[in-house]
């Protein structure tokens, strides 16, 4: 008897990609957790509106747009990974850890500006006055936006060391699982700008 095979091959999801989506999943939660806790509390508190307009809207909309650039710039990044272009791969991926860079820059002045006004996790005129709930909103604000941050930071330190292997030719795919973290941080971004900036 002739052995009997598959018209269509199994395909296995590659690990590097089922680890990212993994990876992805848990911080999704840790900020989803976030979010939900601050909109309880600013459902129950409407005053915080008062202390989110003293954020900038102007900075939050600046770095939503460099965001957005920079999540366009690493789908190109891995455009030209799939045509295994190494020149391209390395423009673009320079061009999106720039983007991280210039959004660090934006959010360490927002961050200068707002703590050399008074508006920091302890608030002193913000206690003295007894707005404890005031004060709550900034340890969530810094909170919120400080880790994503953070995650801003690894992004640009992964692609930065992805963009190295590629440019000799090595593990293009790990450019798609670049891409797939920095879409994460734009994600989540697009959730902080409007609860943070915009609903005042």
């Amino acid at each position: 008897m002739k052995e009997q095979t598959l018209s269509v091959p199994v395909k296995m999801v590659p690990q590097g990609r089922l680890a990212m989506w993994i990876l992805i999943a848990g911080e999704l939660m840790i900020f989803g957790g976030l979010i939900a806790c601050y909109l309880l509390y600013r459902l129950r508190f409407p005053e915080w509106g008062e202390q989110a307009a003293h954020t900038s809207t102007f900075f939050g909309a600046l770095n939503t747009v460099v965001l957005l650039s920079s999540s366009y710039t690493i789908v190109k990044a891995h455009e030209a990974a799939i045509k295994k272009d190494l020149q391209k791969i390395t423009l673009w991926m320079s061009v999106s850890i720039l983007g991280g860079f210039f959004f660090l820059i934006n959010k360490s002045i927002e961050y200068t500006t707002e703590i050399s006004h008074g508006f920091t996790f302890s608030s002193p005129h913000l206690q003295e006055s007894g707005n404890t709930i005031g004060s709550l909103f900034w340890s969530f604000y810094y909170t919120m936006t400080g880790l994503h941050g953070v995650h801003v930071l690894v992004g640009m330190i992964v692609m930065f060391v992805i963009m190295l292997q590629a440019r000799k030719g090595k593990n293009l795919h790990r450019v798609e699982l670049a891409g797939m973290y920095w879409h994460m941080v734009d994600l989540i971004w697009i959730f902080l700008f409007p609860l943070l900036y915009i609903a005042k």
